[in-house]
């Protein structure tokens, strides 16, 4: 069977990796929220956690109340979710694993979207008062897995252009 080879055993177990950490932390930072009656937790002079409830897409983008609206957005997130399991499937070379990094976190905060109508996110990096958007383990991968594909295609198409030029 085709789906039996190695390299399928590998990305699935590279996204249910990705998935069980990211599912880890979070039940561990909303046990530790929900048994301290805390709201957020001062780790170092950039970093907190702090724990918030994303109905939007990436970084809170896009978030409604609006319930119409957020199940439609999560029958795209699932479509989108299904397309980039595909390519990380077909694709033979090293940018399907990129691709498999990208759906394990989607898959993480896929399941936050169906359980709980929202994803929890809670890493907060700040320098002083500027604060960036608050996100979770499964967005760290879902943005590794888009970073590795744009640097491939800067690199790499950078190497093949120079290289047709002489």
């Amino acid at each position: 069977m085709k789906f039996l080879n190695s390299k399928y055993i590998i990305k699935f177990i590279i996204i249910l990796l990705i998935f069980l950490s990211d599912r880890l932390t979070k039940i561990n930072v909303l046990n530790f929220f929900e048994n301290n009656q805390l709201e957020e937790i001062y780790v170092s002079n950039f970093l907190n956690i702090y724990l918030i409830w994303n109905k939007g897409i990436a970084f809170g983008l896009f978030n409604f109340d609006d319930s119409l609206v957020y199940n439609l957005i999560t029958v795209i997130i699932a479509v989108v979710s299904l397309i980039i399991l595909f390519l990380a499937l077909r694709i033979k070379d090293y940018k399907g694993y990129f691709f498999t990094v990208i759906f394990g976190g989607a898959i993480g905060n896929f399941y936050d979207r169906i359980t709980f109508r929202a994803v929890p996110d809670f890493i907060d990096f700040h320098i002083n008062n500027y604060h960036w958007f608050i996100f979770n383990v499964a967005d760290i991968f879902v943005t590794l897995g888009v970073m590795c594909l744009i640097l491939d295609e800067l690199l790499v198409k950078k190497k093949v252009n120079e290289k047709n030029l002489y």
